[in-house]
């Protein structure tokens, strides 16, 4: 069963119950027959179609996208499969998309291997009881004063890495761009990259997550980034804030995302591809090691 909360794809759906259902046919014809069937022990259809996904003049050649529908959460929480901390990122439909498609693309890899493990951001936030949401104290580059603004990851999971009866551990934070975010903006309290990094200057370099979420294991934050330009700007902005280099802020360009619902994509690279770091050599998300 997927433990990433969002929209996804019919054949990322598939992906994740192909060890019980093999034809991708039989699996479409169910994902169908759960979205048109309303005569339900719970007053209605278990899934929906977001209308957003049809809003492009070649959407009748795109895969289709399904969310869950109120009856579908509601049938979860009855059978106690429910995870109310298991979240989804907030914002436009296509950023929510975009991030589900990361965190599920990244769990489903983890399936395909005995050395690594997919830890869910809900298994994560019960541990710790708390939520996504924190405050992170932060110098205003043009007041030069600190002020406290929330940090809203856009998603969280853990890695366990195994090499014989070793075990061990890393945690991410995800920062997804379609290229819609600024990289400085006019007011501080617009989010923009600039305030996003020193952000995570404060909470990952001096600690902050291991108070807020309990962990003892190292946090990475993976930026996924839809355009080129939009990465050669983040990266030239992370160079001015760290002149030495930061081991924790990994950089990835992945065009497929943008798109990724026109076609049946489950493996898209975002977990065994090389990250690029400042400073620091490239690394990858199954990849254990600093």
């Amino acid at each position: 069963m997927s433990t990433s909360a969002g929209p996804l794809t019919s054949s990322m759906l598939h992906a994740y119950s192909a060890h019980i259902c093999r034809s991708e046919k039989r699996a479409r014809d169910r994902l169908t027959d759960l979205f048109n069937e309303d005569q339900t022990p719970h007053g209605g259809p278990y899934l929906s179609r977001p209308l957003q996904q049809f809003q492009t003049i070649d959407a009748g050649y795109k895969e289709l996208v399904y969310d869950l529908a109120p009856a579908g959460e509601q049938a979860l929480n009855d059978e106690g499969l429910w995870q109310e901390r298991a979240g989804g990122a907030s914002g436009p439909w296509k950023h929510r998309h975009m991030v589900s498609t990361i965190t599920a693309a990244i769990e489903l890899a983890t399936h395909a291997r005995d050395d690594v493990a997919y830890i869910p951001q809900h298994a994560i936030l019960d541990q710790a009881e708390t939520t996504l949401r924190y405050p992170v104290p932060v110098r205003n580059p043009k007041t030069n004063k600190t002020e406290t603004r929330y940090l809203i990851p856009d998603a969280l999971f853990g890695i366990e890495y195994r090499q014989g009866s070793e075990r061990s551990y890393r945690f991410f934070v995800v920062e997804a761009d379609r290229g819609t975010e600024p990289t400085r903006a006019s007011r501080f309290n617009r989010k923009s990259h600039l305030r996003t990094f020193l952000q995570y200057r404060e909470y990952v370099g001096r600690r902050l997550y291991k108070e807020h979420l309990k962990l003892t294991a190292g946090l990475i934050v993976p930026n996924v980034v839809a355009h080129e330009t939009t990465i050669t700007a983040m990266l030239d902005l992370m160079r001015a804030i760290y002149p030495r280099g930061c081991s924790y802020q990994w950089f990835q360009t992945s065009k497929r995302l943008d798109c990724a619902y026109k076609s049946a994509v489950t493996d898209i690279g975002i977990a065994s591809t090389p990250y690029l770091r400042v400073g620091h050599v490239s690394s990858s998300i199954l990849a254990a090691g600093p």
